[in-house]
């Protein structure tokens, strides 16, 4: 499923300030957020937020959402 540059900024805001949970960039975003870790907020899941492109002028963004921190991404912590 896609998902809007303003629905993953309000995901992001929503999981930091209210679920006290943090926020790592992985890899910068051209038009949009680029590849967001959002993980460590308590009794929430782990979150992987990939922009994904569509043409030279727009992108989309898909959400995956983890029971744990996938191993690739919790070297990278």
């Amino acid at each position: 499923m896609a998902y809007t540059l303003a629905s993953c900024e309000k995901l992001i805001e929503t999981y930091v300030n209210d679920f006290k949970g943090q926020c790592l960039i992985l890899e910068e975003g051209c038009l949009g957020l680029g590849k967001i870790l959002l993980h460590s907020a308590e009794g929430k899941k782990t979150v992987v937020i990939t922009e994904r492109f569509v043409s030279h002028w727009s992108s989309t963004h898909t959400i995956r959402k983890y029971k744990k921190i996938p191993a690739k991404y919790e070297k990278m912590i």
